[in-house]
């Protein structure tokens, strides 16, 4: 308990900033990065802050999203449209929501995480392995598809990232990406700052753990633009690329496919 005490202080000391207001309204792409961690000091971060809350991970997200986060992994899946047995990793898998969707539709999962904490508290009967999703210990071109969910502002870098999911994906594959946004209507988006900067991390630090859950709004900011990412995969060999915005746009689904 000392340990994960003091992980929470040091989180607290690294995230603790107010959140939302302007900082919000400039948009994700614009936010200011430079307060947060970076580089080996954001992995070691995010791998122990994940391992803090994994036990509370699954109730947290169902609270927080009125349980819509259901429904953005089925429609997630449903986007991968790949054919019975075919192998799927699903990176940052957490405690194995995706993994069981994928099992369910009769596709082969394999879940890699950093977050020995996540893997520990997953309840799934794939194959599980802890991996860092910038060195996958994979073959090139030897998996059908790969899911991720919610984790793209957690890597180090996402350039990285987009190259070595290329990697391993065959031609023709699919990739199915799911991430937070925020609303273009003004009002919309107003509203969705207040509740992600200011009463997500009241919920987030009642159920679990606090330190972690003021970070999280404050993580968007490493997300480039749309624009951006999606030149970045289509750069990476991929084809087809689509974002589609979900929930009103408090969600963002990347879909591509393997050139």
């Amino acid at each position: 308990m000392t340990r994960r005490r003091g992980i929470g202080r040091k989180l607290a000391a690294s995230f603790d900033r107010p959140v939302g207001g302007d900082s919000y309204d400039r948009g994700m792409a614009g936010r200011d990065v430079d307060d947060l961690p970076t580089g080996d000091t954001k992995v070691k971060a995010v791998q122990s802050m994940f391992d803090t809350i994994a036990p509370r991970y699954d109730l947290v997200n169902r609270v927080m999203t009125f349980r819509m986060d259901v429904g953005w992994r089925r429609r997630a899946l449903r986007e991968l449209d790949l054919p019975h047995g075919s192998v799927v990793l699903d990176l940052a898998c957490g405690t194995g929501d995706l993994c069981r969707g994928l099992a369910g539709l009769g596709l082969r999962p394999v879940g890699m995480d950093m977050s020995y904490g996540m893997l520990a508290a997953a309840t799934v009967t794939n194959p599980l392995a802890q991996a860092d999703a910038l060195q996958l210990p994979v073959a090139d071109g030897v998996v059908d598809g790969v899911t991720c969910g919610f984790a793209l502002r957690n890597f180090r870098e996402l350039d990285p990232f987009f190259a070595e999911v290329a990697r391993v994906v065959r031609p023709a594959g699919r990739i199915s990406l799911l991430e937070v946004a925020e609303p273009a209507n003004p009002v919309l988006r107003w509203g969705h700052g207040i509740y992600f900067g200011k009463v997500v991390p009241v919920i987030g630090g009642l159920l679990s753990d606090p330190a972690a859950y003021r970070y999280l709004p404050r993580s968007v900011a490493y997300l480039p633009s749309p624009d951006e990412m999606l030149a970045n995969l289509a750069g990476h060999g991929f084809e087809n690329v689509q974002r589609t915005l979900l929930s009103t746009g408090i969600a963002q689904l990347i879909t591509a496919t393997r050139s």
